[in-house]
């Protein structure tokens, strides 16, 4: 049985600014909406998450992962095989450091890598003016260098905005239309335009073109051909996805 993070608050008490734990998961595992106390730096070093908010949806893939600031709600599922190696990082340190008050996905460097496997064996009441403390340190001054990517789908607060856009989330094609999410959110398509922007900070395009592009990251990384992906997206060609790919991305889909 997975433990509940609602119910896990061991490190919250801990008199450390940085604690890290190592977890396994099954598939599709889930944990429902619940918050922290401290800072959460969820590292994936296999499989593939899902995180959601009310604000936002995030993919975590494989050697990546997202900070989730203190107090945000949020909620987690497993895809595959899962393990994390979790850094609870206290409001001192987060401050210190100017941690985001928003959620993010980002890149780890070797570095990073090799410092959080490291870290996950150090006691939790570790010294802090010794080699373990150092490496404490270290960590939180790398975690902050780490570079935000583009793995978030913002969602509008609108609840008509909103349940049109989680059902085209659930069923993403990249030549559905405004009006077409319109009539879904039984909205003319003026209002549809306006309320989308203010309340996500794209515009519809914007927005498809990120969530065709997280889902086909997760079906690549669950080995499917490319060009089968880009076809079932309603992409006219393999090069055309390829293309559109890295402009948000910044490497082609191969390379995931």
């Amino acid at each position: 049985m997975q433990k509940n993070p609602t119910n896990d608050t061991e490190f919250e008490s801990i008199p450390r600014e940085v604690v890290v734990s190592t977890t396994q998961y099954q598939t599709d595992a889930a944990f429902p909406m619940h918050t922290h106390n401290r800072g959460q730096f969820v590292y994936i070093s296999s499989g593939k998450v899902t995180v959601h908010t009310p604000m936002a949806s995030y993919l975590i893939p494989e050697n990546h992962a997202c900070w989730v600031p203190a107090g945000i709600p949020h909620e987690m599922k497993m895809m595959g095989q899962v393990r994390i190696l979790n850094t609870y990082i206290n409001s001192v340190a987060s401050q210190r450091l100017s941690l985001p008050y928003h959620c993010k996905v980002m890149n780890i460097s070797d570095l990073l890598t090799n410092l959080l496997e490291e870290a996950a064996k150090i006691p939790r009441l570790y010294q802090i003016d010794q080699r373990e403390g150092r490496i404490m340190a270290l960590l939180l001054d790398e975690i902050a260098l780490m570079p935000e990517l583009p793995f978030s789908i913002p969602l509008p607060k609108d609840t008509r905005l909103s349940r049109a856009c989680q059902q085209f989330i659930e069923d993403p094609q990249s030549d559905i239309s405004i009006d077409s999410m319109a009539i879904e959110a039984r909205v003319s398509r003026r209002t549809f335009t306006r309320l989308f922007r203010h309340e996500t900070g794209l515009s519809f395009l914007e927005w498809k073109q990120q969530v065709c592009l997280l889902t086909a990251i997760k079906r690549i990384n669950n080995g499917e051909l490319i060009t089968r992906v880009a076809m079932d997206l309603g992409y006219s060609s393999p090069s055309a996805f390829t293309i559109a790919f890295r402009r948000l991305m910044g490497k082609p889909p191969s390379q995931f």
